[in-house]
């Protein structure tokens, strides 16, 4: 079902925290919702669809709904990870193309920063009913673990080097320093991240992304709403979803579920990869936007390196700009759910709002691909492909 014309996204609201420890969760998740309604030009009143993952107070989008006193026709509470707020948009897409509702808001908070949360350094527990976890729990597994042998992996592969990866981190953070809000904004070089501490091997400290706390959040509309909001109006021209499970333990640790949900929303909007003007991509560690640009066609397989390394990734410089914010390299990860701040960093590029020194000129179609639970034990992965009308 193309979608194309049949949702808007009308507003969208990025917190300006990093750290809240005076804030609630559900505190940060109203503000980012009256942020976004207000970008709109509406207000509580008219949202009859509600949308919000696992970082919803109480883990149930119902808590915020009393709590915003919502009257409403729908609500999503679908949990999917870091990719949970592109499935979430392509959801109030679907629903407001469908007539259950109209006007959708979907609002993401979170404070990791204030809770002391360590960068994945921490045992991974997926719970006591997970059927992998008897298996995986002995070995004490730490995501940073994980995706430092899914780098070795691909070094091992393809001949990926550190400093390869340390190239993603010099892209993400040169774009970071023209934002104010970023947790960091010094631009580094591949010398600097190759000098900051391992922390799972070949992963260092810079190819980690930041622990911050803060929030964001979109209004989607029908298009009869859209027409009467003066807004710029972007419509999600394609989208894929799918779920990248471990296959019994024999799965390709160089393949992320970019390679199903990426030809699934071009193939949607009927476009190519050549055609995207600039894309967000998850970016919780520097391997995995390796992998996924191999995986979503913007070069071959085992070729990432060398491409990201060229300078490819670098508003006004490369072919390909990416994550113009910083990304959850540089900027912000609030809540492990960094989904939503790509969704909303496309959203700026598309409107022309994105900060003049990476600005990308005459954006008119933008990309937001990224992962979800964890790679090797059902990976989730979401590509929705947004457009300028």
């Amino acid at each position: 079902m193309s979608l194309k014309g049949k949702a808007y996204i009308v507003g969208a609201y990025e917190h300006p925290t990093r750290f809240a420890p005076d804030k609630s969760v559900t505190q940060l998740h109203a503000e980012c919702a009256l942020g976004a309604l207000r970008d709109a030009g509406l207000s509580t009143r008219d949202v009859d669809g509600y949308f919000c993952a696992g970082d919803a107070p109480g883990g149930s989008p119902l808590s915020m709904v009393e709590y915003l006193n919502l009257n409403l026709k729908w609500v999503d509470g679908s949990e999917l990870g870091g990719c949970s707020y592109m499935v979430l948009l392509r959801h109030a897409a679907l629903a407001i193309a469908q007539g259950k509702c109209s006007v959708a808001l979907i609002t993401l908070a979170g404070r990791p920063k204030s809770m002391g949360m360590a960068t994945g350094t921490a045992v991974r527990s997926l719970g006591p009913e997970r059927p992998e976890t008897a298996w995986d729990l002995p070995y004490k597994p730490v995501i940073t673990g994980i995706y430092g042998m899914l780098a070795h992996r691909h070094m091992y592969e393809f001949g990926t080097t550190p400093a390869h990866l340390a190239a993603v981190k010099v892209a993400a953070s040169t774009h970071a320093q023209y934002n104010e809000n970023a947790v960091l904004r010094n631009v580094v070089t591949v010398d600097d991240v190759l000098a900051s501490p391992m922390i799972s091997s070949p992963l260092r400290r810079l190819d980690c992304c930041v622990i911050s706390d803060g929030g964001g959040a979109l209004v989607v509309t029908s298009a009869e709403v859209a027409r009467k909001l003066n807004r710029p109006r972007v419509t999600i021209r394609g989208t894929g979803e799918t779920i990248n499970t471990s296959n019994g333990g024999y799965f390709d640790a160089t393949r992320t579920g970019a390679a199903v949900s990426g030809p699934m929303a071009f193939a949607e909007a009927g476009v190519d990869v050549k055609d995207i003007k600039y894309a967000s991509i998850y970016d919780n560690f520097t391997i995995m936007v390796l992998m996924q640009l191999e995986d979503l066609g913007f070069c071959k397989k085992g070729q990432a390196g060398p491409f990201v390394a060229e300078g490819n990734l670098i508003s006004g410089q490369g072919s390909l700009p990416f994550n113009t914010d910083g990304g959850g390299l540089c900027n912000n990860h609030p809540s492990n759910r960094g989904g939503m701040t790509k969704l909303i960093e496309a959203v700026r590029q598309l409107r022309g709002e994105a900060h003049p020194s990476v600005q990308v000129p005459d954006c008119d179609l933008a990309m937001a691909s990224g992962p979800g639970l964890v790679q090797g034990v059902g990976h989730a992965h979401s590509t929705i492909i947004l457009e300028r009308e």
